[in-house]
């Protein structure tokens, strides 16, 4: 396909490339609500549903957080069983702007494998969504280890030798509420760049300068020794895939999130209210 993949591609160039990429359906809710209801009720066309509690996320507990890493031969297993090889290029979707597929694209990418956001996701989709779930077969994907340079814990999290990027709403990261986790607020220290003000009203990507001055605002220059985290370790994946699409690098991932440091009751919580 040419140049190496960015991490957010436009329908123009999934029209292009029709055939030569895998969709995949990561619609997951927070809520509990149902993302294979979702898909079952009207996805792209070929797309396969990837099952975020299933395959893309460990067993949840306080000490890991709502959404660990899985097992990485799980992740594998949900990816041969999903019909994706090693080869394949993935182009993954939601209906939330791609903060939940930034997971999924972030496990593939930090892996070694292609793979993108459809930006604006399924609404940037100009057929007809269908009710026909693909043939299965079976992919021949390989079990990785996670990359340890792309990780960071929760000491690095809450370390001065990062620049710690909190993904959560703005309500959230000042403490002024939050119904998922036992404390409000945020790492000590660290800054807000809510993933969701990266878009516009329709779910696409804003003009990279508007994205850019988020960042900076909030005295991002660059990905280098910055640690990304939010809830449980999806939307700061997609941060991160923002960062790497401006061209300013890669940072770490805190997995476990504020829903593993909100449960360490031993370690100080920072509120702006």
């Amino acid at each position: 396909m040419g140049e190496e993949l960015k991490p957010f591609v436009d329908w123009n160039w999934c029209a292009r490339n029709l055939g030569r990429v895998v969709f995949v359906d990561t619609r997951w809710y927070l809520d509990g609500a149902s993302g294979k209801d979702a898909y079952d009720a009207g996805h792209l066309l070929d797309a396969v549903f990837m099952d975020m509690d299933r395959w893309l996320s460990g067993p949840a507990s306080p000490e890991a957080g709502r959404n660990p890493l899985p097992d990485p031969e799980v992740f594998a297993q949900g990816m041969r069983e999903a019909g994706i090889s090693d080869s394949d290029t993935v182009v993954a979707y939601d209906d939330a702007g791609g903060v939940i597929a930034a997971r999924l694209v972030w496990m593939l990418r930090s892996t070694g494998h292609t793979a993108a956001i459809l930006d604006g996701g399924i609404g940037n989709y100009p057929g007809d969504l269908s009710t026909e779930t693909p043939l299965p077969r079976t992919g021949s994907f390989t079990a990785k280890a996670w990359p340890a340079d792309l990780l960071a814990d929760i000491s690095e999290a809450s370390s001065d030798a990062f620049l710690t990027v909190d993904a959560r709403n703005r309500d959230r990261f000042e403490g002024r509420q939050d119904p998922i986790d036992p404390r409000p607020g945020h790492i000590p220290g660290a800054v807000n760049v809510p993933c969701r003000e990266n878009l516009d009203a329709t779910g696409h990507l804003l003009a990279e300068p508007q994205i850019r001055a988020n960042f900076e605002r909030a005295g991002v220059l660059t990905a280098k020794n910055t640690t990304a985290y939010c809830g449980s370790g999806v939307t700061a994946c997609h941060n991160l895939l923002v960062m790497e699409q401006l061209g300013m690098g890669t940072g770490k991932l805190f997995v476990g999130g504020w829903s593993q440091y909100g449960h360490a009751l031993d370690r100080p919580v920072e509120t702006t209210i």
